[in-house]
């Protein structure tokens, strides 16, 4: 497993009874998490008064009991920043598991760079909520275009960007349909030298395109596959998916990249440490290729 065990501003205290107990920054939050199958000791005094905890609704959705929190708070990683705020369905707009991708391909995109300095690294971010990875390839040296149905989280992309100290770095932020996207830039003649995507398990596009992960992540990856630039660097795909295993990554990547550039496939599950019980929680899978 791949573990996100480098944060200084996130901390995944505790979980049980098909809840997280978190501190984010100065705050502590209590969120459902239906991977949580076990009961909880529930000795952090914590549990009982958190600064906000989201009650899931029997009929779908919930919402969220503030007692403590602001509308906006932030947190760093390393040299980056995030904007947080109680978003609907229990999200913060941050996903810290995913830090453990972020230093992947934040080394390899450094260390290409000091290989061979004059060379551009362009990457493309696709389903790129609200820019953790497109932050870090930035900060790394990259240019980056990030692409995203929604507009409100292309522009919490775009604050995080700014409060990080990347505002001015090269950066395109497109409020788009992912796949109509890559058709598009197909027929342009564009290249990338990496790709990252972060696809939901359903969605949809803003002119209400569907987005099904079991019909379109084959067919998605097959024409990034031809975005590649003759000499790419990586290809990354992550997923929250019930029942896609990391094998099924790996899969993809090697019929539609590793076949014909080569390199290495490796997938696994990533997962953030729980301080209270010395143990691992899975947070979803990735797939990740290298040249």
């Amino acid at each position: 497993m791949w573990i996100a065990d480098q944060w200084t501003d996130y901390r995944l205290l505790d979980t049980g009874d098909g809840e997280r107990l978190e501190q984010w920054g100065d705050y502590v939050l209590v969120r459902p998490d239906p991977q949580i199958l076990w009961p909880g000791q529930r000795h952090d005094p914590r549990w009982k008064n958190p600064s906000a905890r989201y009650h899931r609704s029997k009929s779908g959705g919930g919402s969220w009991e503030i007692r403590s929190l602001p509308e906006v708070w932030s947190v760093s990683y390393r040299d980056l920043r995030f904007q947080l705020k109680p978003f609907s369905f229990k999200h913060t707009g941050l996903f810290p598991e995913q830090a453990v991708n972020w230093d992947w391909t934040s080394s390899l995109i450094r260390d290409a760079l000091k290989k061979d300095p004059g060379r551009g690294i362009r990457v493309l971010n696709l389903f790129a909520y609200t820019g953790g990875a497109t932050l870090a390839a930035l900060k790394a040296g990259a240019s980056v275009t990030h692409v995203d149905a929604s507009k409100g989280m292309v522009e919490w992309a775009k604050e995080n960007a700014e409060i990080s100290g990347l505002k001015e770095k090269p950066v395109r932020w497109l409020i788009d349909d992912c796949k109509k996207f890559v058709e598009r830039e197909l027929r342009r003649g564009n290249r990338y030298d990496a790709i990252i995507m972060d696809p939901p398990s359903y969605g949809r596009g803003p002119k209400g395109e569907i987005w099904k992960i079991e019909d379109a992540l084959h067919p998605l990856v097959r024409l990034c596959a031809d975005l590649l630039s003759d000499d790419p660097l990586f290809f990354l795909i992550n997923s929250y998916t019930t029942g896609f295993a990391p094998a099924v990554l790996s899969y993809l990547l090697e019929l539609e990249v590793r076949s014909r550039f080569g390199g290495h496939v490796s997938a696994s599950e990533i997962g953030l440490p729980v301080r209270e019980t010395d143990s691992i929680l899975p947070c979803g899978s990735s797939g990740r290729w290298e040249a």
